[in-house]
């Protein structure tokens, strides 16, 4: 099925999903169905009314436009800062400042509890900021010396 999706923006900039029996579905939304594990697998159009219209296996299945048309409309949705090092924490005790570089930029976030921190496979981490913004770390053992050590006494 993924072959025979037609996407395109209408005048309003909204995704349009052109089925093969010639539905349409404008205000399309592209969910993925493990952004963290399989980010380029798995991936529903939702459509405005709330249910999946169609579903797209792999994205490397779409052709260069389509696929450049789901990645746009996925960006704002999927604002993750990585953590690149770990500059200071105010306390060893949540909640607690953390003052990291990002891939991004420098910030400050406030951790509310340790298990605010969640590990994912492979050495990464997933950490949920007071504010709601989550912070991803790839490879926690990529880390610089410091930024381990300080993340370690919360882990």
């Amino acid at each position: 099925m993924t072959a025979a999706l037609t996407l395109h923006r209408n005048a309003l900039g909204r995704l349009v999903l052109t089925l093969p029996d010639g539905t349409r579905h404008e205000g399309v939304v592209p969910v993925r169905a493990f952004p963290l594990a399989a980010p380029e697998e798995g991936l529903s159009l939702v459509s405005a009314e709330g249910r999946e219209v169609a579903w797209v296996h792999r994205l490397a299945e779409l052709d260069a436009g389509q696929r450049r048309l789901l990645e746009e409309e996925l960006a704002p949705r999927e604002f993750i800062p990585r953590i690149e090092r770990l500059v200071a924490v105010s306390s060893f005790i949540t909640p607690c400042t953390w003052t990291v570089e990002t891939d991004r930029g420098p910030t400050d976030f406030q951790l509310k509890a340790e298990e605010d921190i969640r590990r994912l496979p492979g050495g990464a981490l997933l950490i949920s900021a007071g504010s709601g913004v989550l912070f991803s770390v790839t490879d926690r053992f990529a880390l610089d010396r410091p930024s381990r050590r300080l993340l370690e006494r919360f882990l």
